[in-house]
């Protein structure tokens, strides 16, 4: 199994114990692995530093007891940011009608790379309307997506606080 996947479900547990939900579990290999865990809180307030400092104490000592790389690795914990990936089926849900970008593993009509304003979900495919009309994204295509940093997105956080 993939180390990414191991650890993901190593933590997942008792980060949501915590009251958090893990929006990506990245590894970055090289000389010295980095695991970059990011998370956001089950309320939807935003994330403190004391939040990640807590999400980082427990994944330190869940990985400490069950060592899941061979080497040496630097532990990151950080929250989503305004401009945040897009990982999860639901995140296309809760941010329709903001802008996002998308990368596919497979090219859709001769492309990889998409722009757009998200329109939700519908049977599994994401809803983007581009310059160029409506494309639906399959959602297991899906390399690589976040939203667009846009005062329209600013504004929305903004209002949140």
């Amino acid at each position: 199994m993939e180390a990414t996947s191991r650890i993901e479900r190593l933590i997942t547990p008792s980060i949501e114990a915590m009251g958090y939900e893990i929006v990506r579990v990245s590894l970055s290999a090289g000389q010295h692995a980095i695991v970059q865990i990011m998370a956001e809180r089950h309320d939807g307030v935003t994330m403190t530093v004391e939040d990640c400092a807590d999400i980082s104490r427990a994944v330190s000592a869940l990985l400490d007891v069950e060592d899941p790389l061979p080497t040496a690795y630097t532990l990151e914990v950080s929250s989503p940011g305004i401009d945040r990936p897009l990982t999860r089926p639901k995140d296309f849900e809760r941010f329709a009608g903001f802008e996002a970008r998308i990368e596919t593993r497979v090219a859709l009509d001769g492309r990889k790379r998409f722009r757009g304003r998200l329109g939700g979900l519908d049977a599994g495919k994401i809803r983007l309307d581009t310059d160029t009309g409506l494309v639906l994204v399959p959602v297991e295509t899906v390399q690589r997506a976040k939203l667009v940093l846009t005062d329209e997105l600013i504004a929305a956080t903004a209002s949140q606080h």
